[in-house]
Parts: C-alpha cells; sequence; structure tokens
C-alpha cells in the first residue's frame, strides 16, 4: 500500500523547482479519505519565499477539502536522510495524530520510518486551543 505513496513522492520529486539548492525534495501523504497528495518544493530567488514540499502537499489535500493525514512519504537525494523540517513537522502535525507513520526516502524506496511522535516529541496541536 506504500508503493503508491513512494511512487507519487518520487515523481513529485521528479517536478520540483529547485534552481538554488540544486536539492529536490518529494513529499506525497495519504489522507483520510484514501486519496493520495504530493507535492515539491519550489524555491524562490527571495529564499525565505520558497515552498517545502510538505506544505506543498498539505496545501493540496487542504484544498481538495481533506483535513486529515493517515502517513507521509518524503523523498530526497543524498547520503543523509531527508527528514522534514521543523516547520513542515508542525504542519503535518496540525492534520495527523501522533501514531501517523512518516516515511523517509530516497529514489530507491523507504529508509526509515518514524511516528510523527518520535519525528516531534511533546508537540503542540489543535488539542491544545480546546
Amino acid at each position: 500500500m506504500t508503493e503508491d505513496l513512494i511512487a507519487a513522492a518520487r515523481e513529485a520529486m521528479s517536478r520540483a523547482y529547485a534552481p538554488y539548492s540544486n536539492f529536490p525534495v518529494g513529499a506525497a501523504l495519504r489522507a483520510g479519505n484514501g486519496k493520495i497528495y504530493s507535492g515539491c518544493n519550489v524555491e524562490n530567488a527571495a529564499y525565505p519565499e520558497g515552498l517545502c514540499a510538505e506544505a506543498s502537499a498539505i496545501a493540496a489535500m487542504v484544498g481538495d477539502g481533506a483535513r486529515q493525514i493517515v502517513e507521509v512519504c518524503v523523498m530526497g537525494q543524498g547520503e543523509p536522510l531527508v527528514t522534514p523540517c521543523g516547520g513542515c513537522r508542525q504542519k503535518i502535525r496540525e492534520f495527523a495524530a501522533g501514531s501517523a507513520a512518516i516515511h523517509v526516502c530516497g529514489p530507491q524506496g523507504i529508509r526509515k520510518t518514524v511516528t510523527l511522535e518520535e519525528l516531534l516529541p511533546l508537540s503542540f496541536g489543535p488539542g491544545h486551543l480546546k
């Protein structure tokens, strides 16, 4: 079941716009409705104005009306694991339970799987504001 998520992240990574860092990243998530939403990083000459792949995928999900993330796949190249940045960890937390699987992948497939709780322990989320 995760293979379709990996394929979507790989495809998204191939479409990344990364002329400054030359570091393409793709992300795909499975929503509670069963659909897969993907995104890629989109850089900008004004560096802080770029978008992360995870944020792009989340925006596509929300734009389609979904509000729950079940699992996430993040794909990048190179030897070090490419995990979501701090901001994207918090964005994922907005829509996912602590038990949600986060698959950290390279082009060949899964390199490590962690839960959101492992990736962002003691997180602040929507429940804190109720």
